[in-house]
């Protein structure tokens, strides 16, 4: 009995309208052993653990815990089994005490007056440094993480779901952490583990899962992998073909030269000596794992962050001390990773957003006044050209569904004709025809001579729009590539971090 795995996962199925989230996913995870859950972004790793922790419901297939059937309907359900889960998002009231926090997500029965007391006890034993008093909002991040690990170790659980647990925590917070994950190991538990940084998953974890587009397609001893070859089994076995027609190189349209940042927070990702040329009509594509730094310089070249002058040149325009308004001017264009919020304001009608980023290129601004018609004309030509679903142009951004609002905002981008577009996960939560429809519309806009550049963590569709391709790790940038010479190996060696080998540099 003690060597039948803690959980096992059986032909797990869940779909949405119009996805399928999961599909006939199984694997076993071991009593004792930290087991790791890999895939790139929409992989469903996350509809996978919250099926396991009683979020969801699954619509096919079955578990087994501790040898039991097991199936709960509730994540009350989940913990009363022995199911802890750290969400990446913590679920904490900021108002309230540590202690409060806890026992709101504790049974009734287990909020008594010695609530305290166990705290502190529990935080003594596994290190946690915690005062029970103080109130959340004046906590640090990882003082905020060590309160969920708190809730979850109070119930004493034989497994504890981790959702990046390090993404918001400093490299010192971090080594603390994985001292706790293997003092739980030690004493039984086993640790589920998601993570984007591949180092980490092979330094701690001794088993690893890899889903792609919903399904298992890979399992091993990441102990015994690299970094390269972790992210090649992320990536899959074939590349798509690029469909686009390469138009000639013209003129260096954008140019970034040893652009050095450091990291913006404890928790973020410094910059490091990146350089790269994109030339009129060429569309350069960036990817890499997450958290490596995409936020960081997509925020360097619209502006939203500062460099030296001539870390960014917009033409022959020394742009890297220049804000988002002043790029703008010198004809560049950008679309934001966040839409709502960033990209779009939420209480606004489409047309006035339109004037957000378009009063300029678009003349919808003259002597101080607002063409109101000329922008509600803007928001309508946007509404029909790439098929947004809403209630005409006075219709709130925030009333849109998030691939709809994408469209919209992808398309207010392409339709002022820049010189230079940087756009970050264009097609993320649309659809496959309205993927298609953005795909096409930004080949369309390179063929007029714009430089673009793509970061996106779909590898498809990278190769699929892209001439060249570079990849990010830990703020650097390798040097780009033509894509039509990569392969598998080649793109997985480059996610590591490494440079392709020598002889497929030559062939390029």
């Amino acid at each position: 009995m003690t060597s039948e795995p803690l959980l096992q996962i059986q032909r797990l199925s869940k779909g949405f309208p119009g996805v399928v989230a999961n599909r006939d996913v199984s694997f076993d995870v071991a009593r004792s052993s930290m087991h790791a859950l890999l895939g790139e972004n929409g992989a469903g790793k996350s509809t996978l653990v919250k099926m396991i922790y009683g979020v969801m419901r699954p619509d096919d297939g079955g578990m087994r815990f501790d040898g039991e059937p097991y199936a709960p309907a509730r994540p009350a359900e989940a913990r009363r089994a022995g199911i802890g889960m750290v969400f990446q998002h913590f679920s904490l009231f900021e108002a309230l005490t540590v202690i409060e926090n806890i026992a709101l997500g504790l049974p009734p029965s287990e909020s008594s007056d010695d609530l305290e007391h166990r705290i502190r006890a529990k935080s003594a034993e596994y290190g946690l440094r915690i005062d029970p008093e103080r109130r959340v909002d004046d906590l640090s991040v990882g003082e905020k993480q060590r309160v969920e690990i708190i809730r979850c170790l109070l119930q004493e659980p034989r497994l504890l779901i981790m959702d990046e647990p390090t993404s918001v925590l400093t490299p010192q917070e971090a080594e603390r952490l994985f001292d706790i994950l293997e003092r739980l190991r030690e004493r039984g538990c086993s640790i589920l583990y998601i993570s984007h940084k591949l180092e980490e998953i092979r330094a701690h974890c001794d088993a690893a899962t890899i889903l792609r587009r919903g399904e298992v397609v890979a399992s091993c001893d990441p102990r015994q992998e690299t970094a390269g070859s972790l992210a090649a089994m992320m990536i899959g076995n074939h590349l798509a073909v690029r469909q686009r027609q390469r138009n000639e190189s013209g003129e260096v349209r954008l140019r970034v030269k040893d652009l050095s940042l450091p990291a913006p927070s404890e928790f973020g990702v410094a910059l490091a000596g990146v350089s790269f040329d994109v030339r009129a009509g060429e569309i350069l594509g960036i990817g890499g794992v997450a958290g490596n730094g995409q936020t960081e310089l997509v925020e360097a070249l619209t502006g939203e962050r500062r460099s030296r002058p001539d870390a960014v040149m917009i033409g022959a325009t020394s742009a890297g001390a220049l804000g988002p308004v002043r790029r703008r001017r010198l004809g560049m264009a950008f679309v934001p990773e966040e839409r709502l919020g960033h990209g779009a304001a939420a209480g606004l009608s489409l047309a006035e957003n339109t004037l957000l980023a378009g009063r300029a290129e678009r003349g919808l601004v003259h002597n101080g006044f607002l063409h109101v018609l000329r922008a509600a004309g803007f928001a309508r030509d946007i509404i029909d050209r790439f098929r947004v679903a809403a209630a005409g142009e006075g219709a709130a951004a925030g009333s849109l569904s998030g691939g709809n609002l994408q469209k919209f905002v992808v398309g207010r981008e392409i339709l002022q004709s820049p010189e230079v577009l940087i756009i970050a996960q264009p097609t993320w939560g649309v659809d496959a025809g309205s993927a298609a429809d953005i795909h096409e519309a930004l080949g369309a806009l390179a063929a007029q001579g714009t430089a673009i550049v793509v970061i996106s963590q779909d590898l498809d569709e990278l190769m699929q729009l892209s001439d060249r391709f570079a990849a990010l790790n830990a703020g650097r940038l390798t040097p780009a590539r033509e894509t039509t010479t990569l392969t598998i190996e080649d793109i997985g060696l480059m996610l590591g971090g490494a440079e392709a080998a020598p002889a497929t540099e030559d062939a390029a």
